[in-house]
């Protein structure tokens, strides 16, 4: 069964690309490349440069995940570099690749066994690093709702009527925020942890509680800050609206299974934002996957292959140099002709 579900989650998200890809091309049918690259051309420099910037704070709160899980964990020998890098390349990989055929976990676990970390740290820290950024998108999303309960007719195509009615959008959103109360109460409380099957999920201390409720938020509104800066100035919806729609459409990606949500992420997004031209989302969205996923990805590729270059030549080093840091004779002395 479990090399079944290997099987299928891939299938899923290969079908998920298809059946996107075919409803993208029916909504932008009627549009030209020229339309896209004149939308691209007119965002300003400066609106370029914040969400280069709003990139750059999405992968530093990133970068944060692992260092919380590490001190959640009473690893402190590990540099803030080094845990960058790692963090940097496991997350550019994951989110082109997609998260079931490539979690990052292999990543993690070569990084950081060679720091010493065995192989239940390092489940443990790619656990809290998930759940991490599943607590920041509840946080949010429950605020969202909250604050602008109508904000889910936007999804009235997408999703059922009983869901979109600003009355339940509301109490889902108290919902969400009640999970994350609970969650920060069983932390100061210091309360039994909670067994789901076989997991178990043991409420961290409250300093990394607060880091988590810090650093989850921080990175999603980075990236979604990328989408919003590009958008045309005199067009562009609240910044409420742009981190409501990131978030209903990044998760829409995550569980589609789809390689870097290609199409699924596309298609909320437009069928979410009505009111302005689609060439213009359109490039927004290409904007964030050139500064989000694709810069990052191919960067990364780098990072692990001078990585594993530099595994291999230690490596060869140890066969070649003896323990006691003599070089060893030939198989074949003098002596022994």
């Amino acid at each position: 069964m479990k090399n079944v579900r290997e099987f299928i989650w891939p299938v899923i998200g290969l079908l998920a690309v298809v059946v996107s890809g075919w409803l993208l091309y029916r909504e932008l049918r009627g549009m030209s490349l020229d339309d896209v690259w004149d939308s691209l051309t007119a965002v300003p420099a400066h609106r370029y440069a914040l969400a280069a910037l709003s990139t750059l704070v999405a992968y530093a709160a990133l970068a944060w995940y692992d260092r919380i899980a590490l001190l959640h964990l009473g690893v402190r020998h590990i540099s803030w570099l080094f845990v960058s890098i790692t963090s940097f390349t496991t997350y550019a990989l994951s989110h082109n690749i997609g998260a079931s055929v490539f979690s990052g976990a292999v990543v993690r676990y070569r990084a950081y066994t060679s720091k010493g970390l065995g192989a239940p740290q390092i489940a443990v820290l790619v656990a809290l690093c998930s759940f991490t950024f599943g607590l920041g998108t509840i946080l949010l999303g429950g605020i969202a709702l909250v604050v602008d309960p109508t904000l889910l007719h936007r999804l009235e195509e997408l999703l059922p009527s009983v869901l979109t009615n600003p009355a339940t959008a509301r109490i889902v959103g108290i919902l969400l925020l009640g999970f994350v109360a609970l969650y920060v109460v069983g932390s100061i409380l210091h309360l039994p942890p909670l067994v789901v099957r076989k997991a178990k999920l043991e409420y961290p201390r409250p300093a990394v509680m607060v880091r988590q409720l810090i650093a989850a938020p921080l990175e999603l509104l980075g990236a979604a800050g990328i989408i919003y800066f590009v958008l045309p100035a005199h067009l562009e919806p609240s910044f409420i609206i742009v981190l409501a729609v990131f978030l209903a459409s990044f998760s829409a990606a995550l569980v589609s299974h789809a390689p870097g949500g290609l199409g699924v992420f596309e298609l909320v997004f437009l069928t979410a934002m009505p009111d302005i031209p689609k060439a213009d989302v359109l490039a927004a969205l290409i904007i964030f996957r050139l500064f989000y996923l694709l810069i990052p990805f191919g960067l990364s590729l780098v990072v692990v292959l001078m990585f594993e270059r530099a595994r291999l030549a230690q490596a060869w080093r140890g066969r070649v140099v003896a323990p006691d840091g003599s070089v060893p004779p030939p198989p074949l002395s003098s002596s022994d002709q």
